[in-house]
């Protein structure tokens, strides 16, 4: 049993170890894209390769209302949002890791729900992010987003507003934590910002002012050409910043207006994507020049990409993965999947899992000599979250049901074996 409470004892200095660099604990993942926010899970786990509805399901949990956001998992427990319409409540839900009990489920918001947006939005489309004490959300509500902090006892200890936000397609953005700060982004025709907040009193830090244009990536920090850089695609253009101070490294036109996939790097580039108005993939040098390297007119809008051993891999949302040499572009290979996939692929040792619409998971090797499919799981449901993969075991977020008889689950799936 991992120590009861990890999130409230855990100490400071290995909070801040935690929240700074790219190293934490396997078994934990703490925010939207894993502890290293690339989609690359720990490696030395062994995941199942083969599940059902009643195959090597641990547990599984109701979920009231609807989300797309995907679970975080530190400690014992294992965190969630949703959004309730029938009681007008945003929620962050927090479930027992072992059982899938549910521990709390706190309303950071009640009322203020809007119906506008695309139909495959939801008002609890973001995920969670998890510094050792507090736990960190986004929500749209009543015409803003705000950034909530949640105690380990499920307690609002603030909210902030970031800004006014005019609905086009949703909201969908998830929080980053660096050092002291936890940053959020809120792009949207009316204006947006980007904004880093004091992670003990929700005080803004720095903040800037963003285009007026519809764009909903998440802003991700990662160490490319010596230093941290937090990076945000679409709006027409590629922006670096740096995390602590806010002040702009460099910034270039480019990616396009509306862009979902979180950015990802071979330590020299930074790779985009996005689907509107233009469909593409690119390669933007990361040392400060803002070079355009290569660029491909293919339509990977919502999933993020994987890179592995200068090898960027995609899925595209129509159910086609590739395989590209990351520093000039060229496609080494595609492989039919099947349906549409708006899931991230996420890597665990060589091994890529995807997962559709429609619920099936494919899982395929992370290899540049060819597409090799190793096998595809079914859940019969519908699922546009990301699973989470980690201490061998896979977190995913599946509605069974439409309509009246509509009913979300968290699974658990492992093997006790």
């Amino acid at each position: 049993m991992r120590g009861r409470m990890w999130n409230i004892v855990c100490p400071s200095a290995f909070v801040l170890a935690l929240a700074v660099g790219p190293h934490c604990l396997g078994e934990d993942w703490p925010w939207w894209r894993g502890p290293n926010r690339d989609g690359i899970a720990a490696a030395d786990q062994n995941p199942p390769l083969n599940w059902s509805d009643t195959e090597n399901v641990l547990w599984k949990t109701p979920i009231p209302g609807h989300g797309h956001g995907s679970a975080i998992v530190v400690g014992d427990f294992v965190y969630i949002t949703a959004a309730d319409d029938s009681k007008e409540e945003q929620l962050l839900i927090c479930v027992e890791r072992a059982t899938g009990k549910e521990v709390w489920s706190t309303p950071v918001h009640q009322g203020g729900f809007t119906t506008k947006g695309n139909k495959k939005s939801t008002l609890a489309s973001t995920t969670p992010a998890h510094d050792g004490s507090l736990i960190f959300v986004n929500f749209l509500n009543a015409g803003a987003v705000y950034t909530s902090a949640v105690s380990a006892a499920g307690e609002v200890i603030w909210q902030t507003k970031i800004s006014d936000y005019v609905v086009h397609q949703g909201y969908g953005s998830s929080p980053a934590i660096y050092g002291d700060l936890v940053i959020v982004s809120a792009d949207n025709k009316g204006g947006g910002a980007i904004a880093a907040l004091r992670r003990d009193t929700g005080d803004i830090e720095w903040k800037h002012e963003r285009p007026e244009k519809p764009n909903y990536p998440s802003p991700i920090i990662l160490k490319i050409a010596g230093r941290d850089q937090l990076l945000m695609t679409g709006c027409d253009l590629v922006s670096s910043f740096d995390p602590l101070t806010g002040k702009s490294f460099w910034e270039v036109e480019g990616a396009t207006t509306e862009c979902v996939t979180s950015t990802v790097t071979d330590g020299t580039h930074i790779f985009t994507s996005g689907g509107y108005p233009e469909n593409h993939i690119s390669a933007v040098a990361a040392d400060g020049s803002g070079k355009l390297v290569w660029k491909q007119p293919v339509r990977n809008y919502v999933p993020s990409m994987l890179v592995h051993e200068e090898h960027l891999y995609a899925v595209l949302d129509t159910g086609i993965a590739t395989c590209r040499v990351a520093a000039t572009g060229e496609e080494l290979w595609k492989g039919r999947l099947s349906g549409t996939v708006s899931s991230s692929p996420v890597l665990v040792g060589d091994r890529i899992f995807v997962t559709n619409e429609g619920g099936t998971t494919f899982v395929f090797t992370a290899t540049p000599e060819e597409f090799k499919l190793l096998q595809k799981n079914e859940l019969n449901g519908t699922v546009y979250s990301t699973p989470v993969f980690c201490d061998s075991r896979i977190y995913v977020r599946v509605a069974h049901g439409a309509d009246a008889d509509r009913q979300e689950y968290l699974y658990c799936l492992g093997s006790d074996e």
